[in-house]
């Protein structure tokens, strides 16, 4: 049976939460409760447009900041399962105003964990990044410490039924404010801006992200950060792909961005299993690896230390391939200029 029967997204208004709105009342029949827990009213509006009322009982909308933790407990009566995606996510903000970010991803963090310690919840999944692991900015930073905290909350539990885990990504495919509707763009104007020539970045499609969050919810133990198995790409090869005639102008690294996105680093890959699609980090006392081989879940374990980025990884995306990738999911019409 599915776990998706009362559900709580915090930050439902955002891409990731609409889509699994829409990818949740499509395919689960079982769905008795769907509360969408946003701060912003016009979102929240245009998702009522959208989904009214007599259409789509089982829909709520919470109007409430992950901040106040009265009104986050109040979400959660009648919850089983919180998907928490609610976030402050940009790297140059998050520069400049740091405690805002501080509110959101970290003490909004402990308002929701504390929140489900006194509700009915049985299930909690967050969402990570991959700038959470080997932080280099203050809300790569804020995301670590997020992590931290959820993985920690299954420590205080108690003999509640209740299991805290996380799935770890980075930018999904062609989403708000992510390179490659960036490149799209700046290719109108015959020139397309490379901040560095050895760039990498993984790539995922939001109908993985999701398909990702449900396995999660199904399969995860509890302690668990789960990190999918994808495939990369090369910024010259995507800036070939978008605009082969196009002019490349390289502008140089900005503050706090990485060459190489990374999802596990070498510390962790002591603690990290292989499953068939994805890999799992572990808590490092080793008891959670113990109860997966008392379960008989079948893992593997390198011997050796390694880490996962888009720059080691075995498999990269070619420009063909990228190319069909943007017709498929961003723009049925796309040419290469």
């Amino acid at each position: 049976m599915s776990k998706l029967e009362k559900v709580l997204i915090t930050g439902g208004t955002g891409s990731f939460g609409k889509a699994l709105i829409s990818n949740i009342l499509d395919s689960e029949i079982n769905l008795k409760r769907l509360v969408i827990y946003s701060r912003d009213e016009l979102k929240q509006w245009e998702l009522q447009q959208k989904y009214p009322q007599d259409k789509y009982p089982q829909l709520r909308f919470f109007l409430g900041d992950i901040r106040d933790k009265d009104r986050i407990k109040m979400a959660l009566h009648n919850i089983d399962t919180v998907i928490h995606a609610a976030a402050l996510k940009q790297v140059p903000a998050a520069e400049y105003n740091p405690m805002e970010f501080i509110k959101t991803n970290v003490l909004g963090a402990e308002n929701l964990v504390s929140a489900c310690l006194d509700s009915n919840v049985k299930d909690l999944i967050a969402l990570s990044t991959d700038k959470a692991c080997s932080p280099i900015n203050l809300y790569g930073a804020t995301k670590l410490c997020s992590d931290k905290l959820f993985i920690a909350a299954n420590n205080i539990k108690g003999n509640r039924d209740l299991k805290f885990s996380i799935v770890r990504y980075g930018n999904v495919f062609g989403s708000r404010g992510s390179v490659i509707p960036y490149f799209l763009e700046k290719a109108k104007g015959g020139k397309i801006p490379i901040t560095d020539k050895n760039m990498t970045r993984f790539n995922i499609l939001l109908d993985d992200a999701i398909r990702m969050v449900k396995w999660a919810l199904e399969n995860s133990l509890g302690g668990e950060i789960f990190v999918p198995k994808l495939k990369s790409y090369r910024i010259m090869d995507l800036a070939e792909a978008i605009g082969p005639s196009c002019k490349k102008e390289f502008i140089g690294i900005r503050p706090g961005e990485k060459i190489h996105e990374k999802m596990i680093s070498q510390a962790d890959s002591q603690s990290t299993i292989s499953l068939e699609n994805y890999y799992a980090i572990l808590p490092s006392d080793g008891l959670l690896e113990e109860k997966y081989k008392k379960l008989k879940i079948e893992f593997t374990k390198k011997n050796e230390l390694f880490s996962y980025s888009s720059g080691n990884n075995d498999s990269f995306l070619n420009v063909e391939e990228i190319r069909k990738l943007i017709v498929n999911y961003l723009d049925p019409k796309f040419v290469p200029i």
